[in-house]
């Protein structure tokens, strides 16, 4: 797909977002503040459909759609900086929407995209609470919750139904590249992955039963981490996990907010909930 459209005499091409094109949208994340490393771009790309907007050959736009089911997380929707507040951002948005067509659509806004979103039509469902820093060991205590083990294949399948019951959706795509790229972490009724994201390590998706469960995987992730940088997104129902995310060295560092247009019905409460992110870009 290509298409031109013109905003204020600036002419820009949007195309399908391909592999030529990462380098230029690890440069535009590094513009907008963003921590992503080329190889969290190729990983969002490798299960996503996506957009670009070019000018002159630069990419100065980006969006992606990623399909589970049905359901679909929008997310990496970034436009330059000296192209802000001429439409392309809802010209992207139009794009990958389109992309999304009969799904339920979720994304993680920023309070500047916030305006955008609701203009087309999400709605606010709560917030997301970023928590990182360098990762330490927990108090002696802690040994009193569940035991937590590293995981391996034979886990795989029933880690997939877990994350499946609290997404509301299958992603077994996306955790199976999490899962070749990282450690599982595996505990009587809860599931987590680590692995190498940004500007260190990333906890998530947490996947569990009870809150015990997710405290004991969180504990164990900062031990695996202990001295080096760690992050983790909470859902705003993760109450427990966040003064407990603190006092593991992890301090809140912003976040955002969680949004939905199109929502399905709503399904059954199911047994494991999310506890954290995959990411804020998917969910």
């Amino acid at each position: 797909m290509q298409e031109l459209f013109m905003t204020n005499v600036i002419v820009t091409e949007l195309s399908d977002f391909r592999a030529d094109h990462l380098e230029g949208a690890l440069v535009l994340s590094r513009q907008a503040g963003w921590p992503h490393r080329l190889e969290d771009w190729q990983m969002s790309l490798e299960v996503s459909d996506g957009v670009v907007a070019l000018r002159d050959g630069e990419v100065v736009g980006t969006a992606l759609a990623t399909r589970f089911d049905d359901v679909a997380a929008i997310n990496l929707i970034i436009v330059a900086q000296s192209l802000r507040g001429q439409g392309f951002g809802r010209r992207l948005m139009q794009d990958v929407l389109a992309r999304a067509q009969g799904c339920e659509q979720r994304l993680c806004a920023t309070a500047d995209g916030l305006p955008l979103y609701e203009n087309l039509g999400f709605t606010a469902t709560g917030e997301v609470f970023q928590h990182q820093g360098t990762a330490q060991a927990a108090e002696a205590h802690a040994d009193a919750l569940p035991a937590v083990r590293r995981g391996g294949a034979a886990d795989f399948e029933a880690f997939v139904a877990a994350d499946h019951a609290a997404f509301g959706a299958q992603r077994r795509a996306l955790l199976e590249r999490i899962f070749a790229r990282g450690t599982l972490l595996c505990t009587e009724g809860g599931y987590a992955c680590l692995r190498d994201f940004g500007r260190g390590t990333v906890l998530g998706p947490i996947v569990a039963e009870s809150d015990e469960a997710a405290e004991a995987l969180l504990i164990k992730a900062a031990r695996i981490c202990e001295g080096r940088f760690l992050r983790i997104d909470l859902p705003d129902t993760a109450t427990a996990l966040r003064p407990r995310a603190q006092s593991l060295g992890l301090a809140p560092a912003g976040g955002g907010i969680a949004m939905i247009r199109h929502p399905k019905p709503a399904a059954p409460a199911a047994s494991y909930r999310s506890y954290a992110l995959a990411s804020q870009a998917l969910g």
